[in-house]
């Protein structure tokens, strides 16, 4: 009967302890420690009935038998790594569907999508809008865009934005005679003239004025809205002042839509995360677009924290 063949960690830390000549780099390249390394070790030696490593004036050195056996099985090892890469390789083609908010696609995914096409041209983008605020990564989804502090269990996030709250208004608040009958909204002392436009809720301006130190800031009248881009859309029709995520009124702000009329903006708590399964994190195409994204949310997030909204 054949002997069964040895484990495959033993084998691994083998093959890095033989090419570093050293536990303790072995240990650091598999992400253990050095017991665990000569623990491995032991078992391999004991499995093969062979002593594979010998020491010699404080060094790691291979025996006979070792550096043979060595020789034998990193072959075996250049082969899988390079078989796993040729698989990751074919990964970065076909369909990839990506799931988000509804106001998170409309307002900043929908209109880059072509600065991806144009660099990743095999991979087919599948856009599929939700309501839900976090946990729609099905199985017919395989990288998704949540909302929230980062923590879900056995998902792979990267962070994308800093999310800030800004507040916007049309730019026509701005001018004397504006059409709504306000005064024009010049300084912080202007807001009580004109309509709050809340998201979700009113906790939001609240913890806004707290911020700039504006006390007595009437905060329970305005509407209310259940979705961002309503939000966005009524402050785009001059009907008040909202407080913005500053990532979706971002193409707003840069078309002259829409303006900040004052600096002040409100660290939010909570930020938008590109995720996938953790164990598909490494395919090839959800690393292209998960790269993508990144590079994409890097200068405009330095935009933001330079304070360029205007």
């Amino acid at each position: 009967m054949a002997k069964r063949l040895p484990p495959l960690n033993a084998l691994r830390a083998f093959e890095a302890s033989a090419r570093q000549l050293s536990f303790t780099r072995a240990a650091a390249e598999l992400f253990v420690t050095q017991a665990a390394i000569s623990h491995q070790i032991k078992l391999l030696e004991e499995h093969l009935g062979i002593k594979l490593f010998m020491r010699k004036n404080r060094s790691l050195l291979l025996t006979e038998d070792g550096q043979s056996y060595y020789l034998d099985i990193k072959d075996i090892f250049t082969s899988l790594h390079d078989a796993t890469e040729r698989l990751l390789a074919r990964g970065a083609k076909g369909a990839i569907t990506v799931s988000s908010q509804a106001s998170f696609a409309i307002q900043w995914l929908v209109p880059r999508l072509t600065t991806f096409s144009s660099l990743h041209q095999d991979i087919d983008v599948r856009i599929k809008a939700v309501d839900q605020a976090e946990n729609f990564l099905t199985e017919d989804v395989d990288i998704a865009i949540y909302y929230g502090r980062g923590r879900w269990p056995n998902i792979h996030a990267d962070k994308l934005h800093t999310e800030y709250l800004i507040p916007v208004c049309s730019p026509l608040l701005l001018q004397e005679n504006a059409a709504n009958g306000k005064p024009p909204l010049l300084s912080l002392a202007d807001l009580s003239e004109h309509t709050l436009l809340h998201d979700t809720s009113r906790k939001d301006w609240k913890r806004w004025f707290k911020q700039v130190g504006v006390k007595g800031a009437n905060v329970n009248h305005g509407p209310i809205f259940s979705h961002s881009t309503m939000v966005l859309q009524a402050a785009l029709h001059g009907q008040g002042v909202a407080l913005a995520y500053s990532v979706l009124a971002k193409p707003d702000i840069d078309s002259g839509r829409l303006v900040c009329p004052f600096n002040d903006v409100l660290v939010s708590n909570n930020a938008y995360f590109i995720v996938c399964r953790e164990n598909q994190k490494d395919i090839g195409k959800i690393i292209a677009f998960r790269e993508w994204m990144l590079a994409m949310v890097g200068a405009e997030q330095e935009q933001i924290t330079d304070g360029q909204l205007n």
